[in-house]
């Protein structure tokens, strides 16, 4: 089982630190040979913190030419990630890019048909893919048990009310709070569902510093409507992060989506399965589900990615997939 050769590009992501932890943990399938950052206020930031030490500090070109080198994370802050995985398919490298996708459409749809030419993998940073609840969820739609589904409601929220460098910097994307969390769930709405017919946004303004800090878009399809909400300004808003799923013979409720992170391997998350008719498993009625606790955020998921690398699986998320979702998020966020 051959190591994949990996760097990363970038520490502004705000999930750029857990990527490299897992990384380091993943020693059966990684061998991480450097981090760049080449922007100093960046690395004087963040550069001291414990995943990275260690790791040698590259230029972008001496990442590069690492010889043996088959993969890169681009974690750069998100109005640079699209530059930059362009730079790695250019040197027929795969990644993990965290998301979103950019503000437009079309970069997006170019970058993934480069990759698909080259028979590279991408892999969006979405993290709820691998979740074990969502998993579970997801496996019990394949397989009927709720009947036909005719609403999902997903919601993601925090708060960061006081903190204003991040109001700030949240307010230079046109989508705000939707575009930069609402890709998440619309991630799993379309794994739910497909494309939708139809996507309307709602965005709200709770404050006068030009932030659309909360919103909510509803995706329609012939038989079904969605919801999806999100926004920075609900006080405890991480607990209340929920999926809802209802079909015409049953419903899964997943709430919290995931626990703290220094909670994740000793929590076991649970689900709500609620049957109008027995199955091979359950009895007709409401159960509570123990689906056990989360191999940390981004650990299966970046397993996965070297399993697809190393021709080992398929990828579970191909290239359409990734073009509606990122489709749904720019007219949910009124991008498009």
């Amino acid at each position: 089982m051959r190591k994949i050769r990996i760097g990363q590009i970038g520490v502004g992501h705000n999930h750029a630190s857990e990527k490299m932890a897992a990384l380091r943990r993943l020693s059966d399938f990684y061998e991480v040979v450097g981090i760049v950052e080449e922007d100093d206020s960046w690395w004087s930031r963040r550069g001291g913190w414990a995943m990275y030490q260690g790791i040698p500090r590259l230029t972008e070109e001496e990442l590069f030419n690492t010889p043996g080198l088959e993969a890169v994370a681009v974690e750069t802050d998100g109005f640079e990630l699209l530059e930059t995985a362009r730079r790695c398919v250019d040197r027929n490298l795969s990644i993990h890019m965290d998301k979103p996708g950019g503000e437009k459409l079309e970069p997006f749809c170019d970058l993934l048909n480069e990759f698909r030419r080259k028979h590279l993998t991408i892999q969006l940073g979405y993290m709820y893919r691998n979740n074990p609840a969502v998993q579970y969820c997801l496996e019990a739609v394949r397989k009927g048990w709720l009947g036909e589904i005719f609403e999902v409601h997903a919601v993601m929220n925090r708060y960061d009310g006081h903190d204003e460098a991040y109001r700030r910097w949240l307010a230079q994307f046109q989508g705000g709070a939707v575009y930069i969390f609402a890709g998440h769930l619309i991630d799993l709405v379309v794994a739910l569902l497909g494309r939708p017919l139809r996507v309307t946004p709602y965005l709200t303004k709770t404050r006068d510093d030009n932030l659309y800090d909360t919103g909510v878009a509803v995706l329609e399809y012939p038989r079904a409507v969605a919801t999806v909400r999100t926004g920075v300004t609900e006080v405890d808003g991480m607990k209340h992060r929920r999926l809802i799923v209802c079909g015409t013979k049953g419903s899964i409720e997943i709430c919290p989506l995931e626990h703290p992170a220094d909670r994740y391997r000793l929590d076991p998350l649970h689900l709500r399965l609620t049957l109008l008719e027995g199955n091979e498993s359950f009895e007709a009625g409401t159960h509570i589900v123990d689906v056990g606790v989360m191999n940390g955020r981004y650990d299966n998921q970046l397993i996965e990615l070297a399993k697809i690398i190393r021709n080992e699986m398929e990828n579970p998320w191909p290239f359409p997939h990734e073009r509606i979702v990122q489709e749904a998020l720019l007219r949910a966020s009124g991008c498009l």
